[in-house]
């Protein structure tokens, strides 16, 4: 299934894409794409349904982060052995794990705001796992349990605070709109092998991003299990995974995001997300 939330910020309903690409209404089943509703029993409750029974969405509606509630946004850094290299990092011995903040979250297609004083904002196409159960100290054979599904994640970052200003990549991670999530959350059934995917990102037509998750370091299994030995993991919850190399910081010279650019990412089989860059308000 293709999960999804749609609707103002703030005021978003939940809704499933049907088979021909009609967003279908699931509010008069569900409160929202949170708790419950996103464990195996609550996904098994929304697979049974007919989508042809459900109210059909008209026009393009405004689509939110595909989960709401989440208590945690994790991001794993460096984790791909090709993304290292262009950054001249060593391959980690074990996952770097950094918190984005929960109000960095917005729509796959919102604008990005360029921060006050920002002069070094970046892009990250990455893999997103979401949670669905609670999973707190689990083993590696039964972390696939508690993953709900997968998303598209623009780990938006401001180099110059993530790296020169006085320690934890937080302070370049956590700005207003530096963490578009969606357009859905394509559930675990859908995707065969989340370490075969592949995923692009451009800037203003010119693509900077051409990899897979196949040069991942840390893969999904490992890095639910791993996350959940530090931070109880919670239904909604993300695990941002890293990203491929072409970000703007390894370009040579560096090349950076300014106001009224177009960002188009995508990763194979969940979708894609197109945002405009605007200036700081």
């Amino acid at each position: 299934m293709k999960l999804l939330r749609y609707g103002p910020a703030g005021q978003e309903k939940p809704g499933l894409l049907d088979s021909s690409g009609t967003i279908r209404d699931l509010s008069g089943v569900i409160p929202d794409l949170s708790g419950v509703a996103l464990s195996a029993a609550g996904l098994a409750q929304i697979a049974a349904l007919d989508p042809a029974s459900l109210p059909a969405v008209t026009g393009t509606p405004r689509l939110g982060p595909p989960v709401t509630g989440m208590k945690n946004f994790v991001c794993i850094g460096l984790n791909y052995a090709d993304h290292a290299a262009e950054t001249g990092a060593a391959i980690p011995k074990e996952p770097i794990v950094f918190l984005k903040s929960l109000g960095a979250l917005c729509g796959p297609n919102d604008d990005v705001m360029i921060p006050k004083d920002s002069v070094k904002t970046d892009w990250e196409v990455e893999l997103a796992i979401i949670i669905g159960s609670t999973a707190k100290c689990v083993p590696e054979e039964t972390a696939m349990e508690h993953v709900a599904g997968y998303a598209v994640c623009n780990d938006v970052s401001e180099r110059e605070w993530q790296i020169e200003r006085g320690g934890t990549w937080d302070k370049g991670k956590g700005c207003d709109t530096f963490g578009p999530l969606g357009p859905w959350l394509v559930t675990r059934d859908e995707v065969a092998d989340p370490q075969d995917l592949s995923m692009t990102l451009d800037v203003d037509g010119a693509r900077m991003q051409d990899g897979s998750t196949r040069t991942m370091i840390f893969g999904v299994r490992h890095l639910v299990s791993y996350v959940s030995h530090f931070i109880t993991l919670h239904p909604g919850d993300v695990i941002s995974t890293g990203t491929p190399p072409g970000v703007g910081l390894g370009q040579k010279p560096p090349v950076f995001l300014k106001p009224g650019q177009t960002i188009r990412l995508s990763i194979q089989g969940l979708g894609e997300q197109v945002q405009r860059t605007v200036a700081y308000a």
